[in-house]
């Protein structure tokens, strides 16, 4: 189980949700709200604070932006938007040292103890302990998922339902047969490679599908998502004395 942060990330916040039990780790939506290096710093410290660990959400449009996630001390990366398994490739490349990829080596960030491994004891550890997902969200994604699954450092599909609906002109409609059907496919592309595969999910009977159809990560929550239940929990609570 884990939680996306975006809009109101705060470190306190990841505390408390961390300090609540149940969750694995969090994922920063970098591709929609933007955050600094000093911002991922911070949520990575305070994540490991709770013993949680965190992965960033990137479009795949800047080399850089990738090294900088990691060096910052996330996990991992993810790709938003990706059509192709050659745009997914691509972001492999971007997030692994050679051999396998071109990412700019330099030991200075967390991820290389600030300096303190060398640059061969780095870069092998890095190639072999990055994580590496790939969001299934587009048409594309879908039509090629069991190229995307079968390449060389992928480690784990991730389905958005919401971007998902309406690439197949059905919007917001999550239960749909194109979305099940599309979900389906990435499935058996997960099982065929020995792949994990995930998902954001808007309600429990569309997590429950998702997990008869295999997926082992499940993001049910968001910071805006906790601040809107709070509220409304709390207006039932007090409804004598809301007005609306």
């Amino acid at each position: 189980m884990t939680f996306g942060f975006g809009r109101l990330f705060h470190h306190n916040l990841i505390q408390m949700l961390g300090m609540q039990g149940g969750f694995q780790g969090f994922w920063l939506d970098h591709e929609h709200v933007g955050m600094t290096v000093r911002d991922m710093e911070v949520a990575a410290i305070t994540g490991r604070s709770v013993g949680l660990d965190c992965f960033v959400r990137i479009a795949p449009t800047d080399y850089a932006m990738v090294t900088r996630c990691l060096e910052s001390g996330a996990s991992g990366v993810m790709a938003a938007q990706i059509h192709s398994a050659e745009q997914a490739e691509e972001f492999v490349r971007w997030a692994k040292f050679a051999p396998r990829g071109c990412r700019g080596l330099n030991t200075g960030g967390y991820d290389g103890g600030f300096g303190r491994l060398s640059a061969n004891e780095f870069t092998e550890q890095a190639n072999r302990e990055t994580f590496v997902a790939i969001q299934v969200e587009t048409t594309g994604a879908v039509d090629e998922c069991e190229a995307i699954a079968a390449i060389d450092g992928v480690d784990h599909l991730f389905v958005g339902p919401a971007d998902l609906s309406q690439a197949l002109g059905v919007t917001g409609q999550y239960m749909h047969e194109k979305c099940i059907n599309a979900i389906k496919r990435v499935a058996a592309a997960c099982q065929s490679s020995s792949m994990t595969w995930g998902a954001v999910t808007p309600t429990s009977d569309h997590a429950a599908m998702l997990v008869e159809h295999g997926c082992t990560l499940l993001s049910p929550v968001n910071d805006l998502r906790v601040v809107n239940a709070g509220m409304n929990s709390l207006k039932t609570q007090f409804a004598d004395w809301f007005s609306e």
